[in-house]
């Protein structure tokens, strides 16, 4: 066997150095595009996946399971208020199952105009392990359902605990989706080699800048976790002086919702919302962010 043999590479795009792209500005002469991921999400009880605040216990599992409804029943609902006071937009990323379990939920972020993303049905199972006909199956019906609940047809896909099978991009695009979040490999959005030559984006979708990974992973405190926001932010406003850039925030209501962390959170967005009153970032969608890259690049 060659040692020196090409190992396998992802074949959905090649490597390109960050300082040797095309330049464009985003909407209002913006370098620096915002959005904020807000993942609403519902889990099987006694079975399955799900974040673990505490020490996971035998099925059924009430403290964690408990604790990841909170986000539904009050923390989502606070998150919301902030949202509206700060008159910031989100792109609201939601399992199928909220149709079935809190549609009010649901509605409400609607209501606001707020994008609605496909996440799966549930973050209590993986679509990795599906079939390619049930995964067709699950990608289509989570476009299906959302159209047929909320009006509107989503434009971009997010996977359940970002789990992909070697097909899932080009089933997004077989299915009609114009973006996925499921890539974290870039700050640019980067298009996406699919199958029967649709169009597909990777919008930047965060992996440090993640409650989850961040709070709940590394047991960072949120009081860091605010910071980190905020110096992203600062040093994003920076590097976007030499090239467009897209600074995703990634959100859960039963950790973010918390009342303490809350608190917390208040003091980030705000930050973010006094950039966007001085005209420095375009606070936006990551549909918008898809739309405007597919234009200028066209």
């Amino acid at each position: 066997m060659n040692p020196f043999a090409p190992i396998p590479d992802n074949g959905r795009f090649s490597y390109q150095s960050i300082h040797t792209r095309p330049d464009y500005t985003w909407p209002n002469g913006a370098r620096l595009a915002v959005y904020l991921g807000f993942n609403i999400e519902h889990f099987a009880f006694g079975e399955g996946l799900g974040a673990c605040i505490g020490p996971a216990s035998p099925q059924p599992d009430v403290l964690n399971y408990a604790w990841r409804e909170y986000g539904n029943r009050v923390g989502a609902w606070r998150c919301l208020d902030l949202f509206d006071q700060l008159a910031m937009p989100t792109g609201t990323i939601i399992n199928t199952a909220l149709y079935d379990h809190c549609p009010e939920l649901v509605k409400a972020f609607a209501d606001r105009g707020d994008e609605l993303v496909a996440h799966g049905h549930t973050n209590a199972a993986r679509q990795s392990a599906l079939s390619v006909d049930e995964e067709r199956a699950l990608i289509a019906g989570c476009r299906t359902r959302i159209a047929q609940h909320s009006g509107t047809v989503p434009k971009g896909w997010l996977s359940p605990w970002i789990s992909e099978s070697l097909h899932t991009p080009d089933l997004l695009a077989e299915s009609g989706y114009h973006y996925t979040l499921n890539w974290c490999h870039d700050d640019q959005p980067t298009r996406m080699q699919v199958q029967g030559g649709g169009t597909l984006w990777a919008i930047p979708y965060p992996q440090e800048l993640n409650d989850i990974p961040m709070i709940v992973a590394r047991q960072m405190d949120v009081k860091d976790f605010a910071d980190m926001v905020v110096d992203n932010l600062d040093e994003m406003l920076l590097q976007s002086a030499k090239q467009p850039l897209v600074m995703g925030i990634a959100l859960h209501p039963y950790i973010v919702g918390q009342p303490y962390r809350l608190r917390h959170l208040r003091r980030a967005l705000e930050a973010l919302a006094r950039a966007r009153d001085a005209g420095r970032i375009w606070l936006t969608t990551p549909g918008a962010i898809a739309d405007h890259v597919h234009h200028v690049s066209a």
